[in-house]
């Protein structure tokens, strides 16, 4: 292996989305832009790859989609290392102070509350790709990746989640700093209100980004373990990087699935592709890479959102024979 303080490199991607044509559901174009991203990555002499969640298309209740993620990783020349997105593992908890409340206040028949994460989807995740949240050192770099909206769910992962990232400012230090994450910690700054799903006008904002007072908890700890670089994904809509608190936030563009809210910001960029990091004594440059196949969609069928299980019409897959939902736990 080369000496610390040569030049090196790592990858970020997120948002991959691969489906298949079994499900009730399927957008080819998606698996067709992640692929040709999937050669350019493999082609980089890259030390490893950070994935920031949402490897599939519908994770959260087809096992068999873990499967097909996995071993498309698995064909990679260097290491993975991957959190869940809410594709993968099911939505942030849809309730505020323990009452349930009106949902899809944009008529979108959406139903997010229908596919909360558990604890087993959870569970399941973790037995394929590995712990939800991790941290360790690779050549004066300290890499950290969580799932963090798992905060305020109750669930024992939780528990698990604060505890990791608790300890995190007095692991060993490193140079630098580089953490994963699939949310938003934000939307525009960390002192931003709660935000009312209920309220069409900012269910957006709740439904991409981290609740009060996780995200100020978490926050504070990213400051105190000198996070350097901050990668998210999940809105699949990149906007220039941020400093906030000696942190760069990348809210960073999808590897095939298509972008949403770049009405917002004149800046947005919904172009498909990855971020290669060159590491050096002058520091860590992030280039946006575009993709080779930036491919209009073709061949969709079935819907989109998050639509409940028992609506899912399977009868409509292109392949058979088609899978069928995992049991609900």
């Amino acid at each position: 292996m080369n000496q610390p303080d040569h030049p090196w490199t790592f990858l970020h991607v997120n948002d991959s989305h691969m489906g298949t044509p079994r499900s009730y559901r399927f957008r080819p174009a998606i698996n067709k832009r992640w692929a040709a991203i999937k050669q350019q990555i493999a082609a980089i002499d890259a030390d490893l790859l950070l994935h920031g969640g949402d490897l599939t298309r519908d994770g959260d209740t087809h096992e068999f989609e873990y499967q097909q993620a996995r071993e498309d990783l698995d064909t990679l020349p260097f290491p993975a290392f991957v959190i869940p997105g809410n594709m993968d593992v099911g939505n942030k908890h849809a309730s505020q102070n323990g009452i349930k409340n009106r949902w899809d206040p944009l008529g979108l028949g959406w139903h997010d509350p229908d596919l909360n994460m558990t604890a087993q989807r959870l569970d399941l995740f973790s037995a394929y790709f590995g712990p939800l949240q991790w941290s360790f050192r690779h050549r004066d770099v300290r890499f950290t990746g969580f799932y963090a909206a798992v905060a305020g769910t109750g669930l024992p992962h939780e528990r698990r989640f604060w505890q990791m990232m608790e300890r995190l400012p007095q692991l060993p230090p490193a140079k630098h700093h580089v953490a994963v994450m699939h949310y938003w910690p934000f939307m525009e700054q960390p002192d931003e209100p709660a935000w009312d799903l209920t309220d069409g006008d900012q269910y957006d904002n709740w439904y991409f980004s981290i609740d009060p007072p996780h995200r100020q908890r978490l926050w504070e700890i990213l400051k105190a373990s000198k996070v350097e670089i901050l990668f998210c994904g999940h809105v699949h809509t990149g906007r220039p990087v941020q400093v906030v608190d000696n942190i760069r936030v990348y809210r960073t563009q999808a590897a095939g699935n298509t972008g949403q809210l770049s009405e917002r910001w004149p800046d947005a960029d919904t172009r498909f592709g990855f971020h290669r990091c060159d590491v050096s004594e002058a520091g860590i440059d992030v280039k946006f890479i575009l993709g080779n196949d930036q491919c209009e969609e073709f061949g969709t069928f079935g819907p989109l959102g998050h639509p409940p299980v028992n609506e899912r019409d399977y009868s409509v897959a292109q392949e058979k024979p088609p899978i069928t939902p995992d049991p609900v736990h």
